[in-house]
């Protein structure tokens, strides 16, 4: 049986009658309870890009240059394919809600066969950086360098961070989150010895600056991926799943695709204007590189909060779905977008406390500290807007609708707000924004603090489109 047969005898289940009730203020807690780790988990993949960030910092504003625009590639691709792979997710999630267990697990060995495949399309496109950095004009040789090496080192470590996220997405769905919470803790600590090893030259070894990161986070990559395995085979809760790779099945690839390809490209849009922003601000100079990516890698951190209750309420609401049961899904929602709320402001609140002490995290550069601290005026904007897109996005992928979000978000996203921010910060309208940015972020170089600007503005626009086609599927799925 394919996973689109499946999906669709679930579908196809009348509801229930004995819909067990729970109270809104039970859905807030479980919600809690299953984002906690998802948040920890991500806090400690991000924190990956926060040491090579800090410790490349440190080593001076050249490596700090390679980090960002390195990372900007590196995360274009990887997070444009980790958005394919988590059509697992809501594909798993409805059939464990449904109890075809021994379905999900098929579904996830499919799942690491186009995480493979899709890692050998990643390695071709990160090995040629020099297109990407074609956008970035005329750049300092050791930059050209610098960036070409680290994504060498990078395109080791794919193919293991692509397979190790269909367990994440495997545990997400199932509402087993901690186990990966534990792994990601664990090779934080070894990154961050190797980043120590690797960029500075300890033990005998070359100084390898911000390549050295790279190779660190290779290690890294399989050493997690060989203890999720661990976790999957060996655990009496996931033997119930019955895991298996099997075979590739033509049937279940084209299923996971037809879901994952939308959400992928979700995904890359929403990366794709971090990773253009990094390019252009090069443009500018290494110091307002260097701030842009502190404000950016910032703001993604902060990002960790929205989607880690976006991944939770999407996987209770896929339960619900699959097992029938519409106001579940529907408070698993409510639940959803509430915390989200909340969440963004408790966060913004912190950024504005914290401010002085997050610069001096970042670098030890005075002048590229002056430079982040004008772009970070912004950030509480950013933040509360890109939140309430984020999980909007989020609880529509639980109902496997993706083409849809993804539309809009290419129009709000790219269409309004990278293209509009790069016509007003650097295109034939620069300068236009300047009483805006005057009043929003005085001081601040003016072509990345507009492109920060309408970057704000179109995930705006993203989340109030995304919220109304929510509640539109919600009460058409009330009407089936």
């Amino acid at each position: 049986m394919s996973l689109r047969q499946a999906g669709r005898m679930q579908e196809s289940r009348p509801a229930p009658h004995d819909t067990p009730r729970i109270s809104f203020g039970r859905q807030i807690a479980e919600t809690l309870r299953q984002a906690w780790p998802v948040l920890v988990t991500s806090w400690a993949s991000l924190a990956f890009g926060v040491m090579d960030t800090a410790m490349s910092g440190h080593a001076g504003a050249i490596d700090l240059q390679v980090m960002g625009l390195s990372i900007a590639i590196y995360l274009t691709v990887y997070i444009g394919l980790m958005g394919v792979i988590h059509a697992l997710i809501p594909i798993i999630a409805q059939l464990f809600g449904a109890g075809r267990l021994a379905e999900a697990g098929r579904a996830w060995g499919q799942g690491v066969w186009l995480a493979l495949g899709l890692s050998a399309v990643g390695c071709g496109v990160m090995l040629f950086p020099g297109l990407w950095l074609s956008l970035s004009g005329d750049l300092d040789p050791r930059v050209v360098d610098g960036v070409t090496w680290y994504m060498r080192a990078l395109v080791l470590a794919l193919p293991a961070a692509l397979v190790f996220r269909s367990i994440y997405a495997l545990g997400a769905a199932v509402s087993r989150p901690k186990p990966v919470m534990l792994i990601n803790l664990a090779v934080v600590l070894v990154k961050l010895l190797l980043n120590w090893i690797f960029i500075f030259g300890k033990f005998g070894l070359p100084a390898m600056g911000a390549a050295g990161a790279g190779l660190s986070t290779a290690v890294v990559s399989w050493l997690s991926l060989a203890a999720g395995l661990c976790v999957i085979f060996r655990s009496p809760f996931y033997r119930r799943l019955s895991p298996t790779l099997g075979r590739p099945r033509l049937r279940d690839q084209k299923e996971l695709l037809r879901l994952g390809l939308p959400m992928g490209a979700s995904y890359l849009v929403e990366i794709c204007a971090f990773s253009i922003m990094a390019l252009l601000a090069a443009r500018e100079g290494t110091l307002v590189s260097g701030g842009h990516q502190i404000m950016a890698n910032l703001a993604a951190l902060c990002y960790m909060m929205p989607m880690s209750i976006g991944i939770a309420a999407a996987a209770l609401t896929a339960q619900a779905v699959g097992a029938g049961h519409g106001q579940h899904a529907r408070m698993a929602g409510l639940a959803g977008l509430a915390l989200a709320l909340s969440g963004a402001v408790l966060t913004i609140l912190v950024l504005i406390i914290g401010k002085p002490w997050i610069l001096q995290l970042y670098t030890s550069d005075p002048e590229v500290a002056v430079v982040a601290a004008t772009l970070l005026q912004l950030i509480p904007l950013f933040h509360l807007c890109d939140a309430l897109q984020c999980i909007n996005s989020y609880l529509l992928r639980a109902y496997k609708v993706a083409v849809v979000p993804m539309l809009l978000q290419i129009v709000a996203l790219l269409g309004f707000g990278l293209a509009g921010g790069w016509l007003l910060g650097y295109g034939p309208a620069a300068g236009a924004l300047r009483p805006a940015l005057e009043w929003f972020t005085p001081n601040a170089p003016a072509g990345i603090a507009s492109m920060w600007l309408m970057a704000s503005a179109g995930l705006a626009l993203s989340a109030m489109l995304l919220n109304l086609w929510y509640w539109r599927v919600v009460r058409l799925h009330s009407a089936g």
